[in-house]
């Protein structure tokens, strides 16, 4: 996505993993459109997709935390839309892993966001060094 001076602000980043969405009449807000709210869900489940494509496991068997999430509404999503997510990894810290996502609405960008999770130990509660293994399939996924 480039902003108003025309530089791209999405670190040039590659989506590795697209998903579906199903918008649910929950999801709905009282105008009819998806509640901004539940766009961090939909987040959710394409990191969850991201982390099963990718690294081969799933965020409930991963100690992980999320250190921040920011989000971008581009435009409304209306119920009959469909909906996909795009996410990909862009940037690696010793613990951290920075992603990004485009959420799309008919094709059309609806909203762009990032979140930077931090691996952590489950029993320490202390961050941990992301394996070389998550690090080379990141690489590979980008190729």
């Amino acid at each position: 996505m480039t902003d108003e001076f025309g530089e791209n602000d999405d670190q040039n980043t590659d989506y590795e993993c697209e998903i579906g969405i199903d918008v649910r009449l929950r999801d709905l807000d009282f105008m009819g459109h998806v509640n901004n709210a539940i766009y961090a869900t939909f987040l959710e489940e394409a990191r969850e997709a991201y982390f099963e494509d990718i690294f081969g496991v799933s965020l409930t068997d991963v100690g992980t935390v999320i250190a921040s999430l920011t989000i971008d509404y581009v435009r409304p999503i209306e119920s009959d839309a469909e909906v996909t997510v795009a996410v990909g990894a862009s940037e690696l810290g010793t613990s951290s892993l920075t992603m990004a996502y485009e959420i799309r609405a008919d094709g059309e960008p609806a909203a762009t966001a990032r979140t930077v999770q931090v691996l952590v130990d489950r029993e320490t509660g202390q961050s941990e060094p992301i394996p070389d293994a998550w690090r080379r399939r990141i690489d590979e996924a980008g190729d």
